[in-house]
């Protein structure tokens, strides 16, 4: 092995050296480098890992990590990664044995420690999944609490295993100990998380817990899958939620909570008290509870949380494009804006549509200036291929282009350039409706978070359906989709289940009589 390297060693200086003669003296390429690299015996065997890790064969891996071990083959981080990752996913599922496969996945951690093969994140995490595996959440939980002395922070998945294990055995104490260490790493916890710690709390008839839960569900998460759904139903139709909460109160400070937290809740503990009724049902156009009768709040987003949006979204924008490009964009909206509403050309141009249909697009346009309050155009944004080709060269599509042009109204965004940052920001900054059928949840979308975002685009998307009849614009709702909690003390949960314009979203409605 020590042949090999030496080879490889010479390889390179040979090499190099022929090279600078060729190029006059600079260094060799960096593809010759890679190369070499990956021609080395440290280079096949994470080639061949990375290839088990997708195949998600443990044994060809441990086979192959046994094999580089006995050839003296110097393992480095991302080759011990791989291994405690096939490990802690284990094998049993194609025969191996189970217990085997995870006290080898310790081995080989326990041997990276020897090796002085740095960790980090990922090595902690996959080792946590280990001890989970093993159903041994303490381990789990251990492993976590070692990262900070290596000075790696714990993400977000490096805490499940600890969480899910306590969770699973009703270790209830131990799960809010992770919990806690999550809010005091910094770390916001998501759905899945939080739906366990609120099964586990209910469990165990612990009311305050679930009154904590559903907060942090309301701020972080918003509408809740059905998985969660059931887990709060079950909660309210127990008898310890019956007899939960209090017969009188301050209706004062119920209000003043309301007001301090921006509607939609009070945060002053369970009101009433009684049998719940709970009930699935949908809100009205003006957010009115089918079931209740209660109308919901809209809750008020903060002018500077706004700003901050703003600038964060131009920060990944310069990251993601050219700069010049959107710097003379962010400087033609200064001269020409704001605009009441910004429209996504192409989603708008091909709403139940084979090909691009300018005038689909043009009565959108022209709506839209009707109700506008300035009786201003809206802001139409467009690739620069779908302003100079296609659909857009006959004359009454170029007439249409010309006027939005002369009036201030179009931006054609540049060559290679992504048209979502450029309608989105615009949107953001102007304070203003945004025209769009995009769901917006893909990749670039989720960069922008789960917390402020949501609740822009529910206060400012307007979607549009088209049929025989015409173009219907549904503009947002009067109300905030979101956990809410009344001043008379009842629940309003939105579900995943709908929100399409065929499909209304489904709520969880649990109200009891107020005495």
């Amino acid at each position: 092995m020590k042949k090999k390297a030496t080879f490889c060693n010479s390889a390179i200086s040979a090499t190099s050296r022929s090279d600078e003669k060729a190029v006059g003296g600079n260094v060799v390429s960096k593809r010759l480098k890679k190369k070499v690299r990956r021609d080395a015996p440290e280079g096949v065997l994470r080639f061949k890992l990375d290839m088990c890790s997708k195949a998600g064969d443990v044994v060809e891996g441990l086979r192959l990590y046994d094999e580089a071990r006995r050839n003296g083959v110097e393992l480095n981080q991302h080759h011990y990664n791989v291994m405690l990752y096939l490990c802690s996913q284990n094998g049993g599922e194609n025969g191996s044995d189970l217990k085997l496969i995870c006290k080898r996945g310790f081995e080989i951690f326990q041997q990276m420690i020897i090796d002085k093969v740095p960790p980090n994140e990922a090595t902690f995490t996959n080792a946590a999944r280990l001890a989970s595996v093993m159903e041994d959440p303490e381990m789990a939980f251990d492993l976590v609490k070692q990262m900070k002395g290596f000075g790696i922070m714990p993400k977000l998945r490096s805490y499940g295993p600890p969480l899910f294990g306590f969770c699973k055995k009703g270790m209830v104490d131990k799960a809010y100990e992770v919990d806690a260490h999550m809010i005091e790493s910094g770390v916001v916890a998501e759905e899945p998380e939080l739906s366990s710690l609120l099964k586990i709390s209910a469990d165990i008839n612990n009311a305050d817990k679930v009154y904590e839960l559903l907060h942090r569900l309301r701020t972080s998460v918003r509408q809740v899958m059905e998985s969660t759904v059931r887990v709060i139903e079950d909660w309210f139709k127990s008898e310890h939620a019956a007899k939960t909460g209090k017969e009188n109160w301050d209706v004062i400070k119920v209000k003043e909570g309301v007001v301090r937290g921006g509607g939609g809740w009070h945060g002053q503990g369970w009101l009433g008290h009684g049998q719940w009724r709970v009930v699935r049902t949908q809100m009205n156009k003006k957010g009115v509870c089918g079931s209740c009768g209660e109308r919901l709040a809209c809750i008020d987003i903060d002018p500077r949380e706004t700003e901050n949006f703003a600038i964060s979204l131009s920060k990944l924008a310069f990251g993601r494009e050219v700069q010049a490009d959107f710097i003379q964009f962010q400087e033609w909206l200064q001269q020409h804006g704001p605009f009441d509403a910004v429209v996504d050309g192409a989603n708008v141009s091909l709403i139940n549509q084979q090909t691009f249909n300018f005038s689909q697009l043009n009565t959108v346009v022209n709506r839209l200036q009707d109700t506008s309050p300035s009786k201003k155009l809206p802001l139409v944004i467009l690739h620069k291929s779908r302003v100079n080709g296609g659909p857009a060269q006959s004359p009454y599509n170029k007439k249409l282009l010309e006027r939005w042009k002369n009036s201030g109204a179009l931006y054609a965004t540049p060559a290679g350039s992504n048209d979502d940052w450029y309608w989105l920001y615009a949107a953001v900054s102007c304070r203003c409706l945004l025209v769009t059928n995009d769901e917006m949840r893909d990749h670039l979308f989720q960069l922008l978070g789960t917390s402020f975002f949501p609740r822009w685009k529910e206060k400012h998307q307007v979607r549009l359906s088209v049929s025989r009849s015409g173009i219907a614009l549904h503009m947002p709702p009067p109300y905030s989709i979101v956990i809410q909690e009344s001043e008379s003390g009842g629940w309003h949960v939105p579900t995943t289940t709908g929100d399409d314009l065929e499909t209304p979203r489904q709520w969880l409605c649990a109200t009891r009589s107020v005495k």
